[in-house]
């Protein structure tokens, strides 16, 4: 099947990213296999992390067809996108057919994107992760690349306005190296390592990012252990199970 929707819209996302002079600093790109599947499994800090990890692929001239919630697939401007760009829905009540999806996508030689802390990071810390992308890389024999994302959430994270106009904003993308799935006993033991792995290429982000926070009402974009106003993991914790109770009440 020809890509009709895919192209335009990287187009027009380069070109909104030359339109903001966005100074992007993507590394490891070369990891990203020229042909055959493999997952990318990226930290979520920014509703538009989607964006950023795809064009990490794009120096090897890949489409990432990203995992996302369904019902983004049934809104009346996103669905008709994310259905044209061959996106995989993930309907949360009944996963495996989304799981079954990802693993075909990937046997097809596609590659398939993951954010398994499967929320935004509020603390931009990197939370528990899912082992669903672990599993699908296993039973599909293809490579686990981790992705760190950094900046993003400068532009559009949970609890603060969009400031999608933002210009200048730097943005890191840092793809690591492929990560064998023969090399692992289970998907429980690719994902701890994959933790621990992303984890790494996160604090060396944010630790060599070129910005730094204005004054205190600015800090809200860094963590706390570098000294920002972000929540701390335990109280960010507590903010998403705060949301659960919420949305299982209402």
């Amino acid at each position: 099947m020809p890509e009709l929707v895919y192209p335009p819209v990287i187009t027009a996302a380069k070109t909104m990213f030359r339109a903001l002079d966005l100074r992007l600093d993507v590394q490891g790109s070369d990891h990203v296999p020229r042909t055959g599947g493999a997952v990318l499994a990226s930290n979520h800090v920014s509703y538009l992390d989607f964006i950023f990890c795809g064009y990490g692929a794009h120096e090897s001239r890949r489409l990432v067809r990203f995992m996302a919630k369904d019902s983004v697939f049934r809104h009346r401007i996103s669905g008709p996108l994310m259905r044209g760009m061959k996106h995989i829905p993930v309907n949360r009540a009944a996963g495996a057919g989304s799981y079954a999806a990802a693993v075909g996508a990937l046997r097809r030689g596609e590659v398939v994107g993951v954010f398994p802390e499967a929320t935004i990071s509020r603390s931009l810390t990197v939370k528990d992760l899912k082992n669903g992308a672990a599993r699908m890389a296993q039973e599909a024999g293809v490579p686990l690349l981790p992705v760190a994302l950094w900046g993003t959430q400068r532009l559009w994270t949970k609890g603060r306005p969009r400031t999608l106009t933002r210009r200048h904003t730097p943005i890191t993308i840092l793809v690591g190296e492929p990560m064998d799935p023969a090399a692992y006993p289970d998907g429980n033991a690719m994902t701890a390592d994959l933790r621990t792995r992303l984890s790494a290429l996160v604090d060396r982000a944010q630790r060599e990012y070129p910005d730094r926070p204005a004054g205190p009402d600015d800090a809200w974009w860094q963590p706390a252990h570098l000294g920002g106003s972000a929540p701390t993991p335990e109280r960010a914790a507590e903010l998403d199970r705060s949301d659960r109770r919420s949305r299982s009440t209402s």
